[in-house]
């Protein structure tokens, strides 16, 4: 049964994703909030606090038997789709970003994929990323626009220029 299990996204109410997140743990299915820590300025303190990475997105691993009970939770409003069926996020596209929050002082900005026209084709040489391949924001040579197209997301990851070379020579 563990083999029919799949990543699907979850889309939330605004500011709902801990919660829902939560309540999903406490109904035994497999959910995960990803987040990082970033730092907040009040009139009087700043503060670092953990902010979900993807607004208004929780993730779940569950069977098609889990469906419901997913839905139900309050603050879920649907699963994300893609091409009129729920989404499915591959393994590696979590275990991706779960690397890459696990590093020190890892920094992501999201996106949306709409706006933004492929440019230049890179190759991360270094990393994490090593091996993957991105497209670079225009006049940016230190951002990498690493798609999660199942989401229909843009992660923007910042590298030093020297990390990075063109796709079309091989390293």
């Amino acid at each position: 049964m563990e083999n029919d299990k799949k990543w699907y996204a979850l889309y939330t109410k605004p500011r709902w994703e801990k919660k829902v997140d939560s309540v999903l743990v406490r109904k035994g299915i497999e959910s995960w909030c990803p987040l990082q820590k970033v730092e907040r300025q009040w009139s009087d303190r700043k503060k670092i606090i953990e902010d979900p990475l993807f607004k208004s997105y929780v993730f779940v691993h569950i069977d098609d038997t889990q469906r419901t009970p997913v839905l139900s939770t309050d603050g879920v409003l649907n699963f994300v789709y893609y091409l009129g069926k729920p989404a499915i996020i591959k393994d590696e596209e979590i275990s991706l970003i779960q690397q890459y929050l696990a590093e020190k002082d890892a920094r992501f900005n999201i996106i949306s994929e709409e706006g933004f026209q492929e440019e230049m084709k890179i190759r991360v040489n270094y990393g994490v990323f090593m091996g993957n391949e991105g497209t670079v924001i225009r006049g940016g040579r230190k951002k990498v626009y690493v798609k999660l197209e199942s989401l229909g997301q843009v992660m923007v990851v910042e590298f030093p220029a020297e990390y990075l070379s063109s796709a079309d020579t091989q390293s």
